[in-house]
């Protein structure tokens, strides 16, 4: 990959008319300025629907979209809602108001869906073609169809007889037809607007970068489905659980609660469960960044019954012989390795075996001992992700003498700018990585307040802010533009 640059923005972030960033006007105003200045990556987060404490890495499927993202204003571009009919929700809030959103949004999508099933011809074509290349399409449907008849309990919680529909197909499912049916509805609608959105962007020059969980959420349609390939007991729940021991964001380790892969079992069906994932992800993306790269060579497995992540044990995973399949299968995917953390050199070795781009942030590497180090080419450079501060939020917290330090490296190195984060987009800019992601927050300068999530914390804040404009930002993305060719990443 030639040096480039990109940007880190949570589609939920973007300033909307409905209370959370979705794929409207907005989006496609966002490509077109990045890509005016040759940002020719767009980071995102997952999209899939969100689950407890609306977290994208807890999400009921891995190939489902949540209709959160769906714009009520393009619907009425598709005629299936009159545009005099709509209104706005928190317009100008600078936070998600998930259920509000979601309650606001529901009586539009429901009269979309009526609309459709009257002109279905208009659009049977494209809805066949769709289903017909979704076999998770209807599983997943009745699945959320179910949860909601249930009010939202987990699937573990259900009746008997709707529990194990997905294994012996014996529950009516006929009085929820056309329930089931709409489900189906939002997930046509969601990727029809999804993919003009990255049509639209490839042929501005930007590629898309996807984010995939590397674990799924408990109650969630795929473990539902495939209960067999995860370690649960007769009811469903876990034996044992996903997280990470004590490391730089908690003392007592991250207790995750997602279900551990029987990793035996996926491989004697060479890994289906997670091939199909990473082609419906290759086909919605353009590069694949997996979360927690390293638990393919070693996870650390946690007991049900242990209250912190402190307790638990590191158990290979399945390695080579996974990839290996991956690339039997796809040869040309494109995955970056999320390889952050305190790592044994195997998972250095496994990442390099693929030539597979892994992961620096320089908040981490913020002591002027640290920065003179030579550093990587093949490789992302990161300013911070959304797991940690904003760059000016976490310079606020340095003691004085650790602030003038920086200052001073940087200005050695040539950067007269005044502002922190300036200092260290432009030392990313000219460093030897391949690839710089710049968050958002970090080239608005933002403080604490724009900070995305908190590692170890579950609920309000996390994956709530949002902008309420991109005002200050084209205003600020030329100046960008001018490091990004003074540093030859203008390809």
């Amino acid at each position: 990959m030639e040096r480039t640059t990109g940007i880190l923005l949570p589609i939920f972030s973007l300033p909307s008319n409905q209370g959370i960033g979705d794929f409207g006007k907005h989006t496609y105003r966002l490509i077109d300025a990045i890509a005016k200045q040759h940002i020719h990556i767009w980071q995102i987060l997952p999209l899939n629907p969100v689950g407890y404490g609306n977290s994208p890495y807890q999400p009921y499927s891995s190939f489902a979209g949540d209709e959160l993202y769906i714009s009520i204003d393009t619907l009425a571009d598709y005629g299936l809602l009159k545009q005099s009919s709509i209104r706005n929700y928190n317009k100008f809030s600078e936070r998600v108001d998930y259920e509000g959103v979601r309650k606001f949004k529901e009586p539009y999508l429901r009269k979309a869906f009526k609309t459709f099933q009257k002109n279905f011809h208009e659009f049977e074509q494209e809805y066949q073609l769709f289903t017909s290349q979704s076999e998770w399409l209807y599983p997943y449907a009745v699945f959320i169809t179910l949860k909601k008849q249930n009010d939202d309990k987990p699937w573990q919680q259900w009746p008997k007889e709707q529990r194990e529909w997905i294994i012996d197909r014996h529950y009516s499912l006929q009085s929820l037809e056309n329930e089931i049916r709409y489900e189906e509805f939002l997930q046509f609608i969601f990727y029809k607007q999804w993919a003009g959105i990255k049509e639209y962007a490839n042929a501005k020059g930007v590629k898309i970068m996807g984010d995939m969980p590397f674990y799924v959420g408990l109650d969630s349609a795929d473990v539902w489905q495939r209960q067999e390939e995860f370690l649960l007991d007769a009811d469903g729940y876990p034996t044992f659980i996903a997280g990470v021991p004590p490391d730089y964001f908690s003392e007592d380790g991250q207790r995750w609660g997602n279900p551990i892969y029987h990793w035996k079992q996926m491989k004697k069906q060479h890994y289906d469960f997670w091939m199909k994932r990473l082609a419906w992800s290759a086909a919605n993306f353009d590069i694949t960044r997996i979360d927690h790269f390293r638990a393919f060579d070693t996870y650390w497995k946690i007991p049900v019954e242990c209250p912190t992540a402190q307790v638990g044990e590191w158990i290979s995973g399945p390695a080579y012989d996974f990839f290996d399949e991956v690339y039997r299968q796809m040869p040309d995917i494109q995955i970056v390795a999320e390889d952050l953390g305190d790592l044994r050199k195997q998972v250095h070795k496994l990442r390099d075996h693929y030539h597979l781009l892994g992961m620096n942030v320089a908040e981490f590497e913020l002591v002027p001992k640290q920065l003179k180090k030579k550093r990587r080419e093949h490789v992302i450079l990161y300013t911070g992700t959304h797991d940690n501060d904003t760059l000016e939020g976490f310079y606020q917290d340095l003691p004085q003498n650790r602030k003038i330090a920086l200052r001073r490296y940087f200005h050695n190195c040539g950067y007269e700018n005044r502002n922190f984060h300036e200092l260290v987009i432009r030392y990313c800019l000219n460093s030897a990585a391949e690839v710089v992601i710049l968050p958002v927050q970090d080239i608005l300068g933002l403080k604490k307040e724009g900070r995305i999530n908190t590692p170890g914390t579950i609920g309000s804040p996390n994956w709530e802010w949002k902008l309420k404009n991109l005002k200050t930002f084209y205003e600020l993305l030329p100046k960008l533009g001018d490091w990004i060719r003074e540093t030859g990443r203008d390809h």
